[in-house]
């Protein structure tokens, strides 16, 4: 081709570019709004793992889990850190796609001045007949930025109690125990139980036979507790020496003992399964059976039905007057009157 057809091939290029200008435009800022979220999301999602793995680089483990026998800062950190980036990564896509939008709008020569201030006020249309998404998001950001819980906490919302999955800016999902997944608007909770922040305390509540020494199954107990705290495989999960607080109830039928155990976040269950094992094998040891705190009496009342039938005297029917005997006794008693 020579100059002269090279001439020609970029001058109508250029002029087919130029009657098809607006298109391509909102094309490349629709390639370009994809591309920058796309960019962002690999940004955010290598922060997040950074962050998670200086804190497992500083305590030496692998795998999240095993951050349960690190310091309580350690694992915090890490749920903080997968529950922002969870709500960050839903905001980017409103925020990139919303602003591309305004953009398009401002190519074709919109006017956005005034369709911002249409938008104005449809948002508090909105605002007003969509109450519940408001208080949904609301609510949802303020759990967050005030880490009421985060992924991977266990908590109780009174509707459902469970592992936190996810954490959204409108919902929260929670996987309770026998598996079931519950989606609930971050407007529905009124009211957090976190049972993965800071510590927990196992409680157990041990009836114990009147007949027997308190001094010494209080011992029996309290050794039983303080060899699991000292075993290899528990004592990271238990933060401080075993304890009895003392009698906590007297029953007809036992003694009621409390002893506690302070130890790390969700490892409470497993401690206190493991410590109800170790006490049940001290107490058969001694020779000591727990007494139950629940009897029922079984009564045989068709005998006492029979003899109180029996005892009670037989009632005479009532005789009734009848009309027609009334008047005479009314002459009657009228007679006796006269001959007195």
């Amino acid at each position: 081709m020579d100059e002269k057809g090279w001439s020609e091939f970029w001058a109508g290029l250029f002029a087919f570019v130029s009657s098809w200008k607006t298109l391509f435009v909102i094309l490349a800022i629709i390639l370009g709004a994809f591309a920058l979220r796309w960019l962002l999301g690999i940004i955010l999602r290598r922060s997040v793992q950074r962050v998670i793995s200086n804190v497992k680089k500083a305590h030496s483990v692998d795998e999240t889990q095993e951050l349960a026998s690190a310091p309580q800062t350690a694992a915090r950190i890490v749920q903080r850190s997968r529950t922002l980036g969870t709500v960050i990564n839903s905001m980017l896509s409103v925020v990139v796609f919303g602003a591309a939008f305004v953009v398009i709008l401002d190519v074709l020569n919109v006017p956005i001045l005034g369709i911002l201030g249409a938008a104005g006020v449809l948002a508090a249309g909105l605002a007003f007949g969509a109450q519940s998404l408001v208080k949904d998001i609301l609510n949802g950001m303020f759990m967050v930025f005030e880490d009421q819980f985060g992924v991977g906490d266990v908590i109780d919302v009174g509707v459902a109690s469970g592992t936190v999955e996810s954490v959204g800016i409108r919902a929260t999902s929670i996987r309770s125990v026998d598996g079931t997944l519950w989606h609930i608007p971050n407007g529905e909770i009124l009211r957090v139980g976190n049972m993965s922040q800071g510590w927990a305390r196992v409680i157990i509540d041990l009836p114990l036979p009147y007949h027997e020494q308190i001094d010494r199954l209080k011992q029996t107990i309290l050794d039983a507790a303080k060899e699991l705290a000292a075993d290899r495989d528990w004592r990271r999960k238990i933060l401080e020496t075993p304890e009895i607080w003392g009698v906590e109830s007297l029953t007809a039928e036992a003694v009621v003992l409390r002893l506690v155990v302070k130890t790390r976040t969700a490892d409470q269950w497993a401690v206190a399964r493991e410590l109800r094992i170790r006490i049940k094998s001290a107490l058969d040891a001694i020779g000591v059976k727990v007494p139950s705190l629940r009897r029922t009496i079984l009564e045989d009342r068709r005998q006492t039905q029979v003899s109180d039938t029996e005892k009670k005297p037989a009632q005479k029917p009532e005789q009734k007057s009848s009309p027609k005997s009334a008047p005479t006794s009314t002459q009657g008693s009228a007679s006796d009157k006269k001959s007195s």
